[in-house]
């Protein structure tokens, strides 16, 4: 056996969950997101969404910045640099594994 860890011990738990995945994912495709969108693209609850944009947060992966629209509260996401390099990171990770499986 050899002393070189399997691929899937690359794998990140906290990006590697489906909906932060998607949420990286999405935002590694534009500047910022809002909730409202980030929730109908991955089928989000508000309460669903809301726990996942706080531990992305917590993890310096995401911004999270609140405004208001009118009367309407509204929030926009972005990705930090940390964010984007755990994506791709999660990303090298998923390759090297699929290497392994092919």
């Amino acid at each position: 056996m050899s002393d070189t860890l399997h691929p899937a011990a690359a794998l990140d738990d906290t990006v590697h969950q489906r909906a932060r995945l998607g949420i990286l994912a999405i935002l590694s495709e534009v500047t910022e997101a809002d909730v409202t969108s980030l929730k109908n693209e991955l089928g989000l609850t508000d309460g669903n969404l809301g726990r996942h944009l706080q531990v992305l947060a917590e993890a310096g992966l995401v911004t999270l910045e609140r405004s208001m629209a009118g009367s309407r509260p509204r929030t926009r996401v972005r990705a930090t640099r940390a964010g984007t390099k755990a994506l791709r990171e999660e990303v090298d990770a998923l390759r090297a594994l699929l290497r392994r499986v092919r």
